[in-house]
């Protein structure tokens, strides 16, 4: 339940945002990977986040599973736990950003409200979503974790692209294609965050 309380106000810092940002060299945005499970996101995004490292940009990488380690350890998987989830997630990931980190966040995030919540609670052109589109037969044949087939053979109820619905985002920063190569994906993604001059090089 929210808690609304007169006394509680948000505090202004005495370092801006934007003097984070000249700090770093580069401008604070999250880049916010969506796919179904087994599409690539976590891939793609540790590959983005080494390729950024290496020219010196500030970033942290959010990943679904570590996030249910700690700050989401109390949430399960029922639509109304998966919404906080991504809600926490997108909280964590705005603070990030005034900080002046380019955020990588790779999580199913199966509903458009919730990356539309996400992208409300930032300013216009920090948040860049990034489609990872790869067949569920790929996305099956790879199966890292066993979970399409504990989901196949009703052990896992409610999982995403087998019984429960990913809605396909309609019109993200970028579509990628989750069969290419990571490096010619990484490659798209470094472009797109010049062009958005999140980046310099």
């Amino acid at each position: 339940m929210a808690v609304h309380d007169e006394n509680i106000v948000w505090h202004q810092h005495v370092i801006t945002g934007e003097q984070r940002e000249q700090q770093h060299g580069h401008r604070g945005a999250v880049v916010w990977f969506t796919g179904l499970s087994g599409s690539g996101k976590s891939t793609v995004a540790g590959a983005l986040e080494r390729a950024l490292h290496e020219r010196g940009v500030s970033t942290y990488l959010l990943d679904g599973d570590n996030v249910r380690h700690g700050l989401c350890r109390d949430l399960g998987f029922s639509d109304d736990d998966r919404r906080e989830n991504i809600r926490r997630v997108g909280e964590v990931a705005r603070l990030m950003v005034d900080a002046g980190l380019v955020v990588l966040s790779a999580f199913i995030s199966p509903h458009r409200a919730e990356r539309q919540m996400v992208r409300e609670r930032l300013a216009p052109g920090r948040f860049i979503e990034v489609f990872v589109d790869t067949p569920l037969s790929t996305c099956e044949s790879r199966d890292p974790k066993g979970l399409y087939k504990k989901a196949r053979a009703g052990k896992l109820p409610g999982f995403t692209g087998i019984d429960a619905v990913y809605e396909a985002p309609g019109q993200p920063e970028i579509h990628l294609d989750g069969e290419q190569l990571v490096t010619n994906l990484v490659a798209q993604l470094l472009d797109l965050l010049r062009h958005k001059d999140i980046i310099k090089s």
